[in-house]
């Protein structure tokens, strides 16, 4: 499966998506209120099937309702029943349930089966309308869903999904290396082989001009056009960051790839670390990252390794194996007692990782091309 995406053309006619969405909104809030009257009443979890037939029989009383598909309905009354599972299965956990959105803030809507035609000249039809997309890529496999979303600066983006499966072949370029990495505050990637690799910290870097544009749109007059402008001002600051990261983390997976047929990583709890440094973890994204990274190895036949979280790989030895009872984290040289040896913590903690990864697979099974392995 394999998700691409393609901008619409601007043109007039944008606005039926925008209003679809919209009442996409309305619907999604109007699930939502009734999960919440309905436990009220009965103390029991709303069936998604009935939710789906009634809101098809409300579909018919409301003209507005009726510019969503059926199947976009159904998507909508689908999404809703796996957040309150998720929230069901992870209540200890922190996760929340689903809540009102504002409509304004209301993304998107996805098509399954019908509802959309792709035609000649990089046009689709959605409803009975035809929209122009940029052809960025060609769409290769069986569509499976379409979706239309909507940024924050109003502009419409298309993902289609497609199954792919035997028809992109997986490009062999095999090194005959492994390597392990040690994600680092200080040091984003920390290598078995010594390299240490840097982030740009691109929110950091903007952080002085998101700071003035926040500045600005706070003293503009609530509803005025001027705050308006303010606010995509605001906004692009943010995308020119997501995707100056986005980039950067594109070419890093395609360098890491290119050196090394093994990639070793150690399981993190990201949320946790986040609760604790807050806007650093957030701007280094390393969860984002290894979702790059994986699909990066996958198409070229690599492979990328996950150990247990809770292996002791910096208070480890990667000399003699000793290990320490504690070591804390302003410590970053230690001496093995038992070896004598100086250990820097990123660099030891990347060999140990690196030897871990490589006792759970061998070097031949990275041909099969698996995307990742969890130790």
């Amino acid at each position: 499966m394999k998700t691409l995406k393609f901008k619409l053309y601007q043109h007039k006619r944008n606005r039926y998506l925008k209003q679809t969405i919209n009442a996409a909104g309305v619907i999604y809030n109007h699930c939502i209120a009734l999960h919440k009257r309905y436990y009220r009443m009965w103390g029991k979890h709303l069936n998604c099937s009935k939710l789906q037939a009634h809101i098809a029989k409300l579909r018919k009383r409301h003209p507005f309702w009726q510019s969503v598909g059926s199947q976009a309905v159904q998507d909508i009354c689908q999404r809703i029943e796996r957040a309150y599972q998720l929230f069901f299965q992870q209540h200890k956990k922190g996760a929340k349930p689903p809540n009102f959105k504002k409509i304004k803030k209301y993304k998107s809507f996805t098509l399954k089966q019908a509802g959309y035609k792709f035609l000649s000249s990089n046009r689709v039809r959605i409803g009975n309308l035809v929209y122009q997309y940029w052809n960025s890529r060609e769409i290769a496999g069986n569509v499976k869903t379409l979706t239309i979303k909507r940024t924050p600066l109003g502009e419409l983006f298309m993902f289609v999904v497609v199954d792919d499966s035997g028809n992109e072949p997986i490009i062999k370029s095999e090194t005959s290396s492994i390597a392990g990495f040690d994600f680092g505050l200080k040091t984003f990637l920390t290598c078995s082989d010594g390299t240490r690799i840097e982030s740009p910290e691109f929110l950091k870097q903007a952080m002085k001009a998101i700071k003035q544009a926040s500045s600005q749109h706070s003293h503009k007059i609530r509803g005025s056009s001027n705050r308006e402008k303010a606010r995509k001002n605001l906004v692009r600051k943010y995308e020119d960051v997501i995707n100056s990261r986005t980039d950067w983390f594109w070419k890093l997976a395609h360098q890491l790839t290119d050196r090394f047929d093994i990639l070793c990583f150690e399981t993190l709890n990201l949320k946790g670390m986040q609760r604790l440094w807050g806007r650093k973890i957030s701007d280094l994204a390393f969860g984002e990252f290894l979702q790059i990274l994986e699909w990066v190895a996958q198409k070229k036949g690599k492979m990328v390794v996950f150990i247990d979280r809770w292996y002791p790989s910096s208070k480890t030895c990667s000399i003699c194996g000793h290990v320490l009872e504690n070591l804390d984290l302003s410590i970053r040289e230690w001496r093995c007692p038992s070896c004598q040896c100086v250990n820097g913590r990123d660099e030891n903690a990347a060999r140990n990782i690196c030897a871990v990864g490589a006792s759970t697979v061998k070097l031949g099974d990275v041909r099969q091309g698996f995307p990742a392995f969890a130790v």
